[in-house]
């Protein structure tokens, strides 16, 4: 007589992405989480949906530091793409499906559109430095930049890889990882001037910059999007609700190019 069997299959799991939410502490997780009301693409995972995507969380860092953290978490686990996605970005529904699509053609670098917390509100998209936002575009439009945030950006792995390679070690709380991404702030004595200077800035656009300056779309094999002026994706149908600590939603007062007001 047959007898049934189980059989658990033990080999590893498919790392296809890593979710990353570094976060200050002042947005509970509950919120933060709320993510898994996605809709999940068909086959994305051989688990339950709130398991389909890992998450990693640092609390209470620096930013950059907490990116770093994040960053060796998807490189330790040989993840495919990372999303890194903050605690005060709402997702739309759909953002797992159109990312889905983006890892299928391979794009290195795809960002989701939110804005600035202030009055008026300013897209976070940029051609160039010094010149605001770029702002020839309509809502729904797929827009090469040069500078996108890290609110809800989607970066392969192999692009990761390459970074991560060429990137010094140094030390965040006891764990050793690599700056990947920096934090631009230092004041220096410039005899020409007969003072002093500082440089400051945010880890997203100087990311942004290195990943273009120092060529690492060529060293992770991206040879096409190595060749743009502007290799940096935002797909502003992913539009974004980026909330402060009051629950304000962002984008307010903001003028659309078809003339709309928010």
């Amino acid at each position: 007589m047959a007898s049934n069997s189980v059989k658990n299959d033990t080999g590893k799991m498919q790392n296809r992405m890593l979710i990353g939410t570094a976060t200050r502490g002042m947005v509970r997780m509950e919120w933060a989480i709320a993510r898994y009301n996605q809709v999940t693409p068909c086959n994305w995972s051989l688990v339950q949906t709130n398991k389909a995507v890992n998450d990693f969380s640092p609390i209470g860092f620096l930013v950059a530091d907490a990116q770093n953290l994040i960053v060796r978490d998807a490189i330790m686990g040989e993840y495919e793409w990372l999303f890194l996605l903050e605690d005060d970005n709402i997702i739309p529904p759909d953002c797992f499906i159109k990312l889905n699509g983006y890892m299928h053609k391979d794009v290195p670098v795809v960002s989701g559109l939110y804005f600035t917390k202030s009055e008026p509100a300013e897209p976070i998209i940029y051609r160039g430095r010094g010149n605001s936002y770029y702002d020839k575009w309509k809502l729904g439009d797929k827009v090469w930049c040069d500078g996108v945030p890290t609110g809800c950006l989607l970066i392969s792995g192999k692009l990761l890889k390459a970074m991560w390679d060429e990137s010094p070690e140094y030390n965040v709380s006891g764990t050793i990882t690599r700056r990947v991404f920096d934090q631009p702030e230092k004041a220096w004595y410039d005899p020409e001037i007969n003072g002093y200077r500082s440089l400051s800035g945010t880890s997203d656009l100087t990311w942004c910059e290195r990943v273009i300056n120092e060529g690492f779309l060529k060293k992770a094999g991206y040879n096409k999007y190595a060749k743009m002026e502007y290799p940096l994706l935002c797909d502003t149908s992913m539009l974004i609700k980026h909330i402060d600590n009051e629950g304000k939603v962002y984008p307010q007062n903001f003028t659309w190019p078809d003339g709309t007001r928010s």
